[in-house]
């Protein structure tokens, strides 16, 4: 009970905390104060600080995470409104979507082995640009561990919804199929919820980024491990 009670606590703080942090980056619009950063942080740091166990904050937290499936089907709508621009350009997203996978699993091997990391993390590695249940299951197929992958899926998704946007702008790539497909294909629903703030078009060309993505690298992942290590 006490664990329960303790959950359901972790469960409203996270939920004020969220809509705080909100409240915050629409005050001050910077990338490093987004509300999946800084709420992240925070509880992070209230946990290690009390020293409450992760599986015990999840016993209010999985509600949250319950939640992410309804969410992930709602992106359903956006693509029936923007069904013809989606027609428009389908090679263009499926080219780009393609050479971003490719990019991202040989990026990360190369990378590591430059860095003489061991192979358990490289394998943990590999996936980290696919959504979480995708990388923890590819990652488990060629020798990775799935906690791993889902750790490297955060950070990617965090950092490109972070620093994404600072990108984009150095680059000067302004065009919604540009910044929607490297948000899907970089860092997946976090960086697709950021492209749906700038606009519908954006975020419905991030949402099929990320699917393709996640498909991609399920399948090339195997063999680019074969070829590279």
């Amino acid at each position: 009970m006490n664990n329960l009670w303790i959950g359901s606590i972790g469960l409203i703080s996270t939920l004020l905390l969220y809509y705080g942090t909100k409240k915050l980056h629409q005050r001050f619009p910077s990338p490093f104060l987004l509300p999946v950063l800084t709420s992240t942080i925070v509880i992070g740091a209230f946990l290690l600080l009390w020293d409450i166990p992760y599986e015990v904050y999840m016993t209010g937290g999985k509600v949250v995470d319950w939640l992410l499936g309804p969410a992930v089907v709602a992106l359903a709508y956006p693509l029936y409104r923007q069904w013809e621009v989606l027609k428009r350009y389908w090679m263009n997203i499926l080219s780009s979507v393609t050479v971003g996978a490719i990019i991202g699993v040989t990026s990360g091997i190369l990378f590591s082995n430059w860095l003489n990391v061991e192979e358990y993390l490289i394998y943990s590695l590999i996936p980290k640009n696919s959504t979480t249940p995708v990388a923890m299951s590819v990652a488990d197929s060629i020798g990775g561990i799935p906690s791993m992958a889902a750790v490297f899926v955060m950070i990617a998704g965090i950092g490109g919804a972070v620093f994404g946007p600072i990108v984009l702008k150095w680059a000067t790539i302004d065009h919604f199929l540009g910044r929607g497909i490297g948000f899907g294909s970089a860092s997946h629903a976090i960086g697709t919820s950021k492209a749906m703030e700038n606009s519908e078009e954006e975020g419905t060309v991030s949402t099929v980024a990320m699917i393709l993505s996640a498909i991609i690298i399920s399948i090339i992942s195997p063999l680019f491990v074969y070829l590279l290590l």
